[in-house]
């Protein structure tokens, strides 16, 4: 099932995060020492909480049949029908099994209904696999930013809905 968070949810959705990305992490060499920004190590109840209640980000999860929590994204809503798409993230055991696309499926609906005409994202550059799943997706790459708090390059996606 997927649906809505609720507040209370904040603490299970910033673990499925941080458990999520700590496997790009371990990939790429990503530390709290060399990328204290990077969505593993910088995620924090706090900050979710802020962006559910003062950015007014749609916060989304997928749930298994407990009801525990499997997959996470959050919509941010910009300028010009815009939004950005963030932190869509499955737990390392529950991949390969199509929540990450129905995760898509339902970011790409719920922004349109939302009457945003385009999704952004922001994906670390030298990940490859990624690029191209977001690409069979429909995404096509625009840009780079190289930024001094990462060690890695930061790679911009796009999608028109």
């Amino acid at each position: 099932m997927i649906k809505e968070i609720d507040k209370s949810e904040i603490a299970e959705c910033v673990n499925v995060i941080r458990k999520s990305f700590q496997t790009v992490a371990d990939e790429f060499g990503f530390t709290i020492e060399n990328a204290p920004r990077f969505t593993a190590f910088a995620i924090t109840e706090e900050w979710l909480g802020y962006q559910l209640e003062y950015e007014y980000r749609l916060m989304v999860a997928y749930y298994d049949d407990d009801g525990k929590i499997l997959g996470y994204y959050s919509l941010q809503f910009l300028e010009k029908n815009e939004c950005e798409l963030n932190n869509l993230c499955v737990l390392p055991e529950a991949r390969h099994k199509k929540i990450g696309e129905a995760l898509m499926e339902d970011a790409v609906a719920r922004a349109k209904r939302n009457n945003c005409t385009k999704l952004k994202i922001g994906i670390v550059e030298e990940n490859k696999v990624l690029r191209r799943w977001y690409e069979a997706h429909g995404f096509v790459h625009t840009h780079t930013e190289k930024y001094d708090f990462f060690p890695f390059t930061c790679g911009y996606m796009e999608r028109e809905l």
